[in-house]
C-alpha cells in the first residue's frame, strides 16, 4: 500500500493568524498578541476537555477561549464583533504553498487525508475554500470519538480510517503536541517549523523530519 499523509489543518494547512486584519479593525495595535492567545487557549482548552473527558466541539473550545481571550486583554467586544471573528475561522486562508506542496505529494502516489480536531464539516469548509478538498481521499476528525489530539485513541482513530498501519503513515503538522503524540502512537512525523522562533518542546521525542514548509517536506519524504 501508499504510505498515507494524515495532514493537520489548524496552523498547518490553514493559516489560524488570518483572523489578524478583523482584529485589528476591532482592537488595534493589540491583534496580534491577541490571536496568539486565543490560539493558545483554544488549544489549551481542547487538552483539558480530553483530560477530563468532558468532550464540547472543536468550535465550543474556539468560542469560549474568544471570551477568555477578551478579558485577558479587557477588550469587550460586543456579540456581533465575536459572531464576526467566529465566522472567519470558518474561512481562514491556506498558507502560500499548501496547494502546490499537495499536488506534488499526490502526484508521487502518496495517499492524502487531512486530520483534525475540528469537526468535519468544518474542516471540509475550509479546504473547499481553500481550493484544496479534491486533493485529499477524506477528511478524519476527531469529532467522532469525542476526544481530541494528542490522545492515543485519536492517532488510533485515524489510522482505523484511513484503512492503514501506524508504520506506513506520516502525520504532518506544525504544533509539536501534535508530532510528540503521534510519534507516541507509532507513526513517523514531520514538524512544520514555520517560524524560525518556533520552538519543539525538548522532551525524549523528537520530530522524524523538521522543515520550515510543506513544499520542503515534498523533497524528504520518499
Amino acid at each position: 500500500m501508499s504510505t498515507t499523509l494524515a495532514f493537520d489543518v489548524y496552523g498547518t494547512l490553514i493559516d489560524t493568524n488570518g483572523v489578524v486584519d478583523l482584529l485589528e479593525k476591532f482592537i488595534g495595535d493589540k491583534a496580534k498578541a491577541f490571536s496568539d492567545t486565543w490560539r493558545d487557549k483554544q488549544l489549551e482548552y481542547s487538552f483539558r476537555r480530553g483530560h477530563m473527558q468532558n468532550y464540547v466541539s472543536f468550535a465550543i473550545c474556539t468560542q469560549q477561549a474568544l471570551d477568555y481571550t477578551c478579558l485577558f486583554y479587557k477588550k469587550y467586544l460586543n456579540d456581533e464583533q465575536k459572531k464576526e471573528l467566529m465566522a472567519i475561522y470558518a474561512v481562514l486562508p491556506a498558507f502560500s504553498e499548501v496547494k502546490e506542496a499537495l499536488l506534488k505529494f499526490k502526484e508521487k502516489g502518496f495517499r492524502l487525508f487531512a486530520f483534525s480536531n475540528g469537526k468535519k464539516e468544518a474542516v471540509e469548509k475550509l479546504l473547499t475554500h481553500a481550493g484544496v478538498i479534491d486533493l485529499f481521499l477524506g477528511v478524519v476528525s476527531v469529532d467522532d470519538i469525542k476526544t481530541f489530539k494528542p490522545s492515543p485513541g485519536a492517532y488510533a482513530h485515524f489510522l482505523r480510517s484511513a484503512e492503514t498501519k501506524n508504520s506506513e503513515s506520516w502525520l504532518i503538522s506544525s504544533n509539536p503536541f501534535d508530532v510528540t503524540g503521534s510519534i507516541s502512537a507509532g507513526m513517523r512525523s514531520a514538524w512544520i517549523q514555520r517560524s524560525s522562533e518556533a520552538i519543539f518542546d525538548p522532551w525524549e521525542i523528537e520530530p522524524t523530519i523538521t522543515v520550515n514548509s510543506l513544499l520542503q517536506l515534498t523533497e524528504k519524504i520518499k
